[in-house]
């Protein structure tokens, strides 16, 4: 038999970003057999090892030609560039985040960044999996390294107890989502996207309606991705996991494993399932709206700094979804953008909670009293960060609002919009608390706030994103507006 190179090529050729991120992470596993936990650097020289990794991928990623592979089970199109480049956006900001915090570990220093690759060759392939079974284990590969890092700290209790209930809440999740793909299987008796959306129209135009089995196969489904996207209600597990798990940690999982689930959701229900919109459409609304309402008012009352942003990241995915419901190529565009300017955003926030608690210990809000008295750069930066995730000019976080209620106006459901801007309203106030607290203190404030190097250029990297996507959005927004026009024509 001959070996055919085009084939090969055709196949392999457009995965071959994620088997060489994979490689890289065996490396990097490797080298950490191999190296002495206790020598100096050691954090330092894994976290470049990591960074340099991640790099070339986006590289490659940026320049990968278009195309299907496998059956069509895995494609790389223009949408999976940008969610794709946003993952590697969010392993960049954590390797680079992570020196201080692993470089105080006794032990396992390497693993910690060659699972943090693994969890990303995971999410990649979620982002270009257009069959459900396909998506279903790139999940599974990406969650069961994320359960590992969220219980890092094995000594202390609070990390260990993160660990334990992400994973009892993301095999429950991951039980729930594989239920509902089996009834949509049995429905259509194909888990292809493309297949099971012709199935569907074919099922409607048959019947007129759709039987009960298909509102209870989008029940699952919808909770399934719930799960994964923390949103309300099914976020039960995201306060107590981002204040346990490592910090660096924490802001990865907020940002990384929500990128990819949301490129997921929008194959799933903009492709697959938009035939069945008049199902599953209105339950999005609510769920948006109840995410807002409930992230929101919920982070007023925290007085731990990384609970309240894991309210807050409840609210944020709420916000997303408000783009959900347009279902057509702008409300596409807005949720992918939205989340571009969370990475910066939300990352820059978290990483401002580590270089804080390093220093002093602590995660309460009552200690950042004084702040801009103690470390101006570092206030100047949470204040700059809060104020884009609340959605003030000129931030990225802004523009990503405006998008977001933009498509939910067009789309007619201004009733979601003006939740939206009371909601945010809201969001205002417990922002602004923190930030009167940095620089209006109640009492005078002691000891400085020193930003080591690594934690200054992931900062600097973070502002810079929230400003620059604040002020120039054109040319993302017109990749994302072709690369979803592009998506939901797709036969």
């Amino acid at each position: 038999m001959n070996f055919d190179l085009a084939e090969f090529y055709a196949d392999w050729g457009i995965i071959l970003p994620e088997c060489f991120l994979f490689l890289w992470a065996l490396v990097i596993l490797a080298w950490a057999t191999g190296t002495r936990d206790e020598k100096p650097g050691g954090a330092a020289m894994f976290a470049t090892a990591t960074i340099i990794g991640a790099l070339i991928t986006m590289i490659w990623v940026a320049f990968t030609h278009d195309g299907a592979a496998f059956g069509g089970t895995f494609v790389f199109d223009r949408m999976a560039v940008v969610f794709k480049e946003i993952v590697l956006g969010a392993v960049i900001l954590t390797a680079i985040s992570s020196i201080g915090t692993v470089g105080r570990l006794r032990a396992h220093r390497g693993e910690y960044y060659g699972m943090i690759l693994l969890s990303a060759v995971g999410m990649m392939l979620m982002v270009s999996s257009t069959e459900l079974l396909t998506l279903y284990v790139s999940i599974e590969l990406s969650t069961i390294a994320l359960f590992a890092l969220a219980a890092y700290h094995k000594t202390n209790r609070k990390s260990a107890e993160a660990g334990l209930k992400y994973v009892i809440i993301g095999g429950i999740s991951s039980a729930i989502l594989l239920y509902g793909v089996a009834l949509l299987y049995g429905l259509t008796g194909t888990t292809d996207l493309a297949a099971i959306r012709t199935a569907v129209l074919n099922m409607y135009t048959a019947a007129g309606t759709f039987p009960p089995a298909m509102t209870l196969a989008m029940i699952f489904v919808v909770a399934g991705f719930g799960f994964k996207l923390a949103l309300a209600p099914f976020h039960m597990w995201a306060p107590d996991v981002y204040e346990g798990a490592p910090t660096p940690i924490t802001a990865y999982l907020s940002v990384a494993s929500k990128a990819a689930a949301l490129a997921a959701f929008i194959r799933v229900f903009f492709v697959g399932l938009e035939s069945a919109q008049t199902v599953w459409i209105q339950a999005i609304a609510a769920l948006a709206a109840l995410g807002m309402i409930v992230g929101n008012v919920t982070a007023i009352a925290q007085t731990n700094i990384k609970r309240m942003l894991a309210y807050s990241s409840v609210a944020q995915i709420g916000y997303v979804l408000v783009g959900a419901v347009a279902l057509d190529t702008w409300g596409a565009t807005a949720m992918a953008f939205y989340m571009l300017a969370y990475l910066f955003a939300n990352m820059g926030a978290f990483i401002c909670v580590i270089a804080f608690s390093d220093r002093t210990g602590s995660d309460e809000i009552a200690h950042y009293d004084g702040l801009a008295q103690r470390s101006p750069v570092l206030a100047a930066f949470f204040a700059l960060f809060l104020l884009s995730l609340t959605g003030i000019p000129p931030t990225a976080g802004f523009l990503a609002k405006y998008y977001v209620f933009l498509s939910a106006i067009n789309a007619g459901y201004m009733w979601l919009v003006i939740i939206g801007l009371l909601t945010s309203v809201i969001a205002l106030y417990y922002y602004a608390t923190v930030i009167r607290r940095m620089y209006f203190p109640s009492e005078a404030p002691s000891g400085s706030v020193p930003l080591s190097r690594s934690l200054a250029i992931a900062l600097t990297l973070s502002a810079a994103g929230v400003l620059f996507f604040g002020i120039f959005p054109g040319p993302f927004v017109a990749f994302v507006q072709n690369a979803a026009r592009m998506l939901l024509a797709q036969p």
